[in-house]
């Protein structure tokens, strides 16, 4: 029988815990007239607030057209992962559309509402404010531009990573249909439509509805089903108001997304972990790879309705072009998750949360005199969120079975308010070279309050703050200044070099899963990157062969990590807090297109990053004899914990891709083939420890050394394959096409997410196994 101790601490630990081939160059889509390129050999991109084609802007920047997200019968964004250089982006079910982004080996793995992501997803111009809504469909996207590396200058929310910019079809103002549907394994079948209509020249409407279902990958052996289900509708319309002769024009955007799943998670607890001492032993000491797909929880399931708008207007002045992008987002999550992935019921939670986010970004862009444009604007950001959870514990006592009870129920409520000011600026000071600089002002305000309440609330759905007992709240602000400056020369039309350094912020805040006063109302800092990059983009052999390379370092200073410390009422709490001595990260990546003739066009990618972390020293509690001599505080049993040799999250060492698309002309239309592999090394999805080694100055342990990752975090080698054959008929104004697909054809089998809990347990989510299908479609 457990002691009451070990049974306090679970239940904190437990209830604080949960909250918790494509290359360069592509042909632009027809439709997006902002996008279209004239010369086939160009792409033309807008990620830098100009339209300049992709080989002139100096940065590194991927751009994936609509016709090869759909020649790869790409489901969603996702399937970008391990294609452009030094990305990664896995799904986390923890959240709805919840995605974990990495660019350069810099990410926020966590759904928590309070921190904003390192990665900015940007829809339309408007920001995604957390990581859950990230993830987003594929089916109606004109481009997608990866922009690698801090990116404070050029849009509204600042981004210490890097930027996903998304821009999806416009109304095309006359009457037109696009439509699909897509059966595969594991029952997964997608029907999507766009409709649009027009009077040609004024005005134009959008509308679509898409559908996706599947019965899930995973197999139930306690319920003997399949696990992982989903499903899901996204529906909406834009109106685009452009009247002829006119220098105005105006998109209204309104949508919903609503969505239920499974969030199911793997069982890879261990022997060394406490749950394990319950669960059936053929439940424990599994491997994270092919056991994975093996469950044994309880049922769950989450429901998500998210509405958003979007404004869009411009007004070209003739020396100056007026930009608005207005944005609204709104959330409310409601799920159930069997956290311990067992068919002992040890831990299972109950998460209720709304989020509210606005934002309004003004800018003018334009030229000040010949040689010399500028980008300026102003961005404010206002949101809002609140969480409740529930945590239904195991009963350590002496019954058979042991008894199930309720653990305190937490209740957190934060605000965020920000404000910028940006520029930037290209000057060309002399023949073939230019200079580009810029910088912005931002100020954020954090507001976090939280509280406790024992035994479960009557009313769930009537949660009012008067219910808990406060623990803590917090109020801070923010400011910060990052400059950007680089310098590009063109010796000749077919060769740029360029360099640049730039300054990232992201700004500090509250710890949500924070159990006591102090913790709750002590802010972590902001942190920064300073990022230095040098480049060339080469075109060869009558641009036939387009080959861009840029190599980085990246000075990752005070970077914010979970942390457990001791502390609270039982003794365990999560906090967010901030390594003193950060990280240094370094790579080279390169980015290729060659076009061996018209319809023969293979495209690749290589990253090669190496990362550290320095002074990663925080205090941890430890059971033995401390020494008085250590900067932690010994009587509380604290001593310094160091994860200087532990790896980076989310940070491969090598990534690779190679993706080759061939065009057969015929007498019906045409038949396109794809075939794509992704490399991807080993990487670590959690801070966490392997091992400890302890050092002793005579007294007692004056430190304890953690030994790296633990190994079950670790994702192994992947090596994806991904192929599809798609027969397009022409029938006069019309089209339809066929396709057959297969993903992930080596059947690689890995973690998406993974993490541990404290010594308690630890659970992983899996990759989609090999699936394969076809997709029947039709447009005019």
């Amino acid at each position: 029988m457990a002691s009451a101790r070990l049974r306090g601490a679970l239940i904190v630990a437990l209830t604080t815990t949960a909250f918790t081939g494509f290359a360069a160059p592509a042909f632009a889509q027809d439709e997006a007239a902002d996008t279209a390129a004239v010369d086939p050999n160009e792409i033309i991109v807008s990620a830098r607030r100009r339209s300049e084609t992709l080989q002139e802007t100096p940065i590194a920047i991927t751009a994936v057209s609509a016709a090869m997200l759909e020649n790869k019968a790409s489901a969603n964004i996702g399937d970008l992962q391990g294609a452009a250089p030094g990305l990664l982006i896995t799904q986390q079910n923890s959240g709805a559309q919840a995605a974990n982004i990495s660019i350069r080996g810099l990410t926020y793995a966590d759904i928590e509402k309070s921190q904003t992501p390192t990665v900015g997803v940007v829809v339309d111009g408007v920001t995604i404010g957390t990581n859950t809504g990230q993830l987003q469909d594929a089916f109606d996207i004109a481009q997608i531009e990866v922009l690698r590396g801090p990116q404070g200058t050029l849009f509204g929310a600042n981004t210490i990573g890097g930027v996903i910019n998304i821009t999806r079809t416009k109304p095309t103002m006359e009457p037109g249909v696009k439509a699909e549907f897509t059966y595969g394994r594991w029952n997964t079948w997608a029907a999507k439509a766009i409709l649009n209509y027009g009077d040609g020249e004024n005005w134009g409407i959008k509308a679509w509805y898409f559908h996706n279902e599947t019965d899930g990958f995973y197999h139930n052996v306690t319920r003997d089903t399949n696990a992982g289900w989903s499903k899901g509708d996204s529906y909406g319309a834009s109106v685009l108001f452009q009247p002829v002769g006119s220098d105005f024009d105006a998109q209204l955007t309104v949508e919903n997304v609503v969505q239920k799943f499974d969030p199911v998670v793997s069982n890879l607890a261990n022997s060394t972990e406490v749950f394990c001492l319950y669960e059936p032993a053929v439940e424990c000491n599994r491997n994270n790879t092919t056991d994975l797909y093996t469950t044994f929880g309880d049922a769950a399931s989450s429901k998500y309705n998210a509405p958003d708008a979007t404004l869009s207007m411009n007004y070209d002045l003739g020396g100056v072009k007026l930009t608005s992008i207005t944005g609204w987002r709104h959330s409310k999550e409601a799920q159930t998750q069997d956290f311990d992935g067992s068919s002992t019921d040890l831990y299972y939670v109950d998460r209720r949360q709304h989020y509210t986010q606005w934002s309004q970004e003004l800018r003018a862009a334009g030229n000040l005199f010949d040689g010399f444009d500028y980008v300026v604007g102003g961005f404010y950001f206002h949101s809002k969120y609140d969480l409740t959870q529930w945590s239904r514990v195991f009963g350590f006592d002496s019954s058979t079975p042991p008894t199930l009870f309720d653990a305190n129920a937490q209740h957190v409520e934060g605000k965020t308010t920000s404000y910028a000011f940006f520029g930037d600026f290209n000057w060309a000071f002399a023949d073939n070279w230019r200079l580009s600089f810029g910088g912005r002002f931002s100020h954020d305000k954090k507001q976090l309050w939280n509280g406790f309440a024992p035994g479960v609330l009557v009313s769930p759905s009537d949660v009012t703050r008067s219910a808990f007992a406060e623990v803590g709240s917090g109020n801070a602000s923010f400011n910060k200044f990052t400059p950007k400056i680089g310098i590009d020369f063109r010796p000749n039309p077919d060769t740029m070099l360029y360099a640049s350094w730039s300054r990232g912020y992201r700004s500090g805040g509250f710890s949500p899963r924070a159990a006591t006063a102090e913790a709750a109302s002590t802010p972590f800092q902001p942190e920064t990157v300073d990022a230095y990059e040098i480049g060339a983009k080469l075109a060869l052999f009558d641009r036939k062969l387009e080959i861009n390379l840029a190599g980085y370092v990246s000075d990752y200073k005070n970077m914010q990590q979970n942390l457990t410390i001791p502390g609270g009422p039982t003794g365990n709490q999560t906090i967010t807090g901030n390594v003193p001595g950060g990280a240094i990260i370094k790579g080279i990546e390169m980015d290729s297109t060659l076009r061996v003739t018209h319809n023969f066009t293979l495209t690749g990618s290589l990253a090669y990053m190496k990362s550290h972390f320095r002074n990663f020293v925080t205090c941890g509690a430890y059971a033995g004899t401390l020494s008085t001599a250590t900067s932690c505080d010994a009587s509380a049993g604290l001593v310094p914990f160091n994860y200087s040799a532990n790896r980076l999250i989310y940070a491969p060492k090598f990534t690779a891709s190679i993706n080759a698309d061939y065009t057969v002309p015929t007498s019906f239309g045409k038949v396109v083939a794809t075939a794509g592999w992704r490399h991807i090394s080993p990487y670590d999805e959690q801070i966490s420890q392997a091992s400890l080694t302890t050092v002793s100055d005579g007294t007692g342990i004056s430190e304890v050394i953690v030994n790296g990752n633990d190994p079950r975090v670790r994702t192994t080698v992947q090596d994806l394959i991904d192929a599809s054959l798609t027969a397009n008929f022409d029938l006069g104004d019309k089209e339809a096409y066929v396709r057959v697909f297969g993903r992930n054809l080596a059947n690689e089998k890995t973690t998406t997410h993974a993490f541990t809990v404290a010594g308690l347990w630890s659970f992983g989510m899996a990759l989609e196994p090999r699936t394969y299908g076809v997709t029947v479609g039709f447009k005019y």
